[in-house]
């Protein structure tokens, strides 16, 4: 039970839920595996057609055995972006490599220590407590879960509050029997700017900020995070979360306000999304000064369900349906000066795809997202340039697993 235990807890934080590695090397002391995956896809959305790159990564996974039953870990990965740059941005990984023209990016970095009784301490960059509350209904390749509070600030890789792969993260894991749990402090201070789109000001928003023109500047402190898992039965998990942060944003105008950013809720799921049969996933989560709309508008109090319910064939086909909804209602801008403070914000979509899974490292797929959301303001322009990376969308692709 105890070796049982120590693994699970390794699987945790070295490799992220359904990533396969392989081990390359072994002997009395060492092991060293690789993972990741090359996908490549052809999209059509937002009135073009490209070929994108899927969130293709590589990573490489250390452990050594130390003395009095200690092991010590490590985990590096990066993002890898063989196809180019794209101008459509659909998900946290596109608008990530929009911003990137770099082959390589650092997606996680981190080194720990574990035990079979005291658990495991890690410390990097590395997927955050929050995390394994939601991602059981992010399985779809194409469009991520924008709505479970990972991929915060307009899509990011959830860094800034330590809900997706969080910065500068110590975190602690432990198991007991059916139940295992993460507690985590993000210890660093951030400061960046943002800025809406406006006619004859550029898109540099620290220039902007130097500048004394429409922009804000964001100074973020240490985040706490932690979350627990109950293994109900052999097919029915429990989880549950919390994530919470300080800032302070200064406006242009001089104006200041100081916010928390907290994140609460519960997911439940049944059976496996890459074993043969029926899966079901969902999380319902509230927030508070958690997340921004799509034009980086600080988005005052919210909620957000994800689900995902699937069923994979015997004979390699997986069918799934996926509905995602962040709702902020109306009144939810909190800066001053808006053009709209009635503005409405819901994001809402449903994907359904079809993957063919050739074996387990080699998946055909198609996908297609179909949007409902309501972005509602007096002023168009900002209704149209809201909806913009909402749009419905089209894609087939292959994912090549290491």
């Amino acid at each position: 039970m105890k070796k049982t235990l120590l693994a699970s807890a390794l699987s945790a934080v070295i490799f992220a839920p359904s990533v396969a590695a392989i081990e390359i090397y072994k002997d009395d002391k060492n092991a060293v595996e690789i993972g990741g995956f090359v996908d490549a896809r052809v999209i059509n959305t937002q009135g073009a057609t490209e070929v994108v790159n899927g969130a293709s990564r590589i990573n490489f996974g250390f452990t050594r055995e130390m003395s009095d039953g200690w092991k010590a870990f490590t985990k590096l990965e990066w993002g890898v972006n063989p196809f180019g740059n794209s101008e459509i941005v659909y998900s946290s990984e596109s608008n990530f490599e929009s911003k990137s023209g770099d082959f390589l990016n650092n997606r996680l970095g981190y080194v720990g220590i574990g035990h079979d009784k005291y658990g495991t301490l890690s410390i990097g960059k590395q997927w955050g407590a929050w995390y394994d509350v939601v991602y059981n209904t992010n399985y779809g390749f194409v469009w991520d879960g924008n709505a479970a509070g990972v991929y915060t600030y307009n899509k990011a890789d959830g860094a800034v509050n330590g809900t997706g792969r969080g910065d500068k993260v110590v975190q602690y894991r432990n198991s007991f029997g059916d139940v295992s749990f993460a507690i985590q402090a993000q210890l660093k201070h951030d400061t960046f700017y943002t800025c809406e789109p406006a006619m004859g000001l550029g898109t540099d928003c620290e220039a902007r900020w130097n500048a004394s023109e429409e922009s804000q500047e964001v100074n973020y402190d240490y985040t706490y995070g932690g979350s627990i898992t109950y293994q109900a039965t052999d097919m029915l998990t429990l989880t549950a979360g919390i994530n919470r942060g300080e800032f302070d944003v200064s406006f242009h105008t001089g104006d200041k306000i100081t916010a928390t950013d907290l994140i609460y809720g519960v997911g439940a799921t049944w059976g496996g999304f890459d074993t043969e049969g029926f899966y079901a996933a969902a999380n319902f989560n509230k927030n508070e000064n958690h997340d921004t709309d799509n034009l980086g508008r600080l988005i005052k109090d919210s909620y957000g369900i994800e689900s995902l319910f699937s069923y994979k064939y015997d004979n390699g086909l997986r069918t799934f349906i996926s509905y995602n909804v962040l709702d902020a209602g109306s009144d939810y801008v909190i800066q001053p000066n808006s053009a709209d403070p009635k503005d409405v914000f819901k994001r809402q979509f449903v994907v359904v795809g079809l993957h063919y899974v050739w074996d387990s490292s080699t998946v055909l797929y198609v996908e297609a997202r179909k949007d409902y959301s309501n972005f509602t303001s007096a002023d168009k322009e900002q209704e149209a340039r809201m909806s913009i990376s909402e749009d419905d969308g089209v894609a087939i692709g292959i994912r090549y697993t290491l």
